[in-house]
Parts: C-alpha cells; sequence; structure tokens
C-alpha cells in the first residue's frame, strides 16, 4: 500500500491528457508536490507543482531530472507517442521513435530513479500501458506497450528487495489529444486518474481502467486471432 498524501511525485508527460489529469488527482490526494515533467516547459500557477524539461529519449535529460529530484516517492511512466500504421508499411524510423519512448524512455527513468525511490523507503513505479499491450492490430504502438508490460513486469521481480510497488495501468481509449481522431469510445482523464491513484493506495500491481481492457485481457487464454483490435483513423 503507498500512501500518497504528503508524498513527492514525478508524471513524465505531465502537462496535458492523461499525465496532467493525474497532476490534478495527487494534488487533491494531498501530494506535498508533484514534479511535471514535458519538452516545452512552462510555469504552473500552482505552486506545488514544478514543471521540468525531460525528454526520455535522451540519456543525459533523464539523468538531469534524477538529480534534480531526489525526493521523489512516486513515478509515473505516462510519457508516450502513438504513430499509427500497420507495420508492413510503417516508416522505420516512427518505429525506431515509438520503441526510444514508450520503452526505453520508461527504462531508463526507471534505472535513474530506482535508487532515489530505495533512498525514500520504497515508493511505487507507475507504467501506463494499454490494452494493445496483448491486442493485435496497433502496429509499433502495440508492439511497444507489450514490451513496456514484459519490462514492467520483470522490474516489480527486481525492485521487490528495495520495497517499490510497482504498477502496471491498462486501458482502453483515454479522451486525449493523441486519439482525438479516432472513432473510438474514450474515458475522461480524471476517470482514468482516480482509478490509477486509487488503485496505486490499495497496493495493486496491476490496473485494468476499464471494461473493454478487462475484455481483451481475458481473451488471451482463447484463440490468438480473437485479439485483433483496429485503431486505424
Amino acid at each position: 500500500m503507498t500512501v500518497i498524501e504528503g508524498s513527492v511525485a514525478l508524471v513524465t508527460g505531465g502537462r496535458r491528457g492523461i499525465g496532467g489529469a493525474l497532476v490534478e488527482e495527487l494534488l487533491r490526494r494531498g501530494a506535498e508536490k508533484v514534479y511535471a515533467t514535458t519538452r516545452k516547459p512552462a510555469p504552473s500557477p500552482d505552486q506545488r507543482v514544478e514543471v521540468l524539461t525531460l525528454d526520455v529519449t535522451d540519456d543525459g535529460s533523464v539523468a538531469a531530472l534524477a538529480e534534480r529530484a531526489q525526493d521523489v516517492d512516486l513515478v509515473f511512466n505516462n510519457a508516450g507517442v502513438l504513430h499509427p500504421a500497420p507495420l508492413l508499411t510503417a516508416d522505420l524510423l516512427l518505429v525506431r521513435e515509438t520503441f526510444e519512448t514508450n520503452v526505453f524512455g520508461p527504462l531508463r527513468v526507471a534505472q535513474a530513479f530506482a535508487p532515489v525511490l530505495a533512498a525514500r523507503g520504497g515508493g511505487a513505479l507507475v507504467d501506463m500501458h494499454s490494452l494493445l499491450s496483448w491486442g493485435a492490430g496497433a502496429g509499433a504502438y502495440g508492439a511497444s506497450k507489450a514490451a513496456l508490460w514484459s519490462l514492467t513486469n520483470s522490474l516489480r521481480l527486481e525492485l521487490a528487495a528495495q520495497g517499490t510497488q510497482v504498477v502496471g495501468v491498462h486501458l482502453g481509449f483515454a479522451d486525449t489529444d493523441m486519439v482525438a481522431a479516432l472513432p473510438v469510445e474514450k474515458v475522461a482523464v480524471a476517470d482514468v486518474a482516480r482509478i490509477v491513484l486509487d488503485g496505486v493506495e490499495r497496493g495493486d500491481s496491476e490496473i485494468l481502467v476499464d471494461d473493454v481492457t478487462r475484455a481483451v485481457k481475458a481473451a488471451l487464454s482463447g484463440p490468438v486471432e480473437g485479439l485483433g483490435i483496429s485503431i486505424r483513423r
């Protein structure tokens, strides 16, 4: 079980979408301070929010962030990109960018902040996945989320000794700019943040935000042909 009240949190991609909602919900639950990262920072009107520059694809940027934020108790790996395209016709540069951001980025953050969390008593590392971690048909994005899911499960084992709660969050489509053009049902970002933090406070290892995600995970026990999901515009 992780206590949010009085804690210091870090949210990557924390200035809009799910990240912005997580920042607001953390503050509502009594977080003392939240570091919110972005590539193009601008000051927050809330003095409890410190906006910092971060490029998760850059080793030096992640290292500088960890050096600056040595008081963090909770880390939310939320930053990500989506370039929808079939794998056979995808631009490999965009595929590499997807994996650099969605897989290697969270790993860089986890490596940099594991010692910080250990020094603070363990804390929590929360990785934002997707139902597309399990569903087929989402190109490089789905493949990257599948890789991140595996990475999170391994980090859970590796960080257990230092008492860090490692949480994997899976959801369908939240109402964000990233998926604004997709003709799918979307979950309000405020609801996502509330459900995520409820799970973190309970001590959950995995959080399934919505019914469609629970249905897709249940389908893993069936034929692989039943895992197809389309995210084409």
